[in-house]
């Protein structure tokens, strides 16, 4: 029986991998664009608010980043990707610590929808690569940063 281009996207062990897609989905949404500021169309998530919090606040940041890092290996990426997925966490990690402007770049620079995106980009090429042809995506999701509300016009 074949399966549907669309279903293959996240094969073998579909079910599984669709709920930690998922998960990884909601994480990253919550953290770093769950709330629209009226007036505008920026989003921003609980990191930049979590982090404004002195001390822990960027150390919950930042393990709740590894964490979706962590479900993201679930998916045996390749290393050039989970390397450019560890420098995002990283590197916003690092300039968060900075007072205030740290805050600022932490609602902007968004490592975790980009990493998202990252996610989302490979699984499709996997699924292009396993089936041979052109497939749609995953639940009509958005595969770059800039379809996901990471930059805003």
């Amino acid at each position: 029986m074949m399966q549907s281009s669309r279903s293959s996207a996240i094969a073998p062990h579909t079910s599984s991998r669709r709920r930690n897609l998922n998960r990884i989905r909601r994480l990253s949404r919550l953290m770093d664009t769950a709330f629209g500021i009226p007036g505008t169309k920026f989003k921003v998530g609980l990191d930049p608010i979590i982090g404004l919090i002195p001390g822990a606040g960027d150390a919950i940041a930042t393990a709740v980043s590894a964490y979706i890092l962590i479900l993201a290996t679930r998916f045996r990426l390749p290393g050039n990707v989970l390397r450019q997925m560890i420098f995002n966490v990283l590197l916003e990690t690092a300039v968060g610590t900075i007072p205030v402007l740290g805050d600022i770049f932490d609602a902007a620079y968004k490592s975790n929808i980009r990493n998202l995106a990252l996610l989302e980009t490979h699984l499709q090429a996997e699924a292009l690569n396993e089936n041979g042809m052109d497939s749609p995506r995953l639940e009509n999701e958005p595969l770059h940063p800039m379809d996901a509300g990471l930059h805003q016009p």
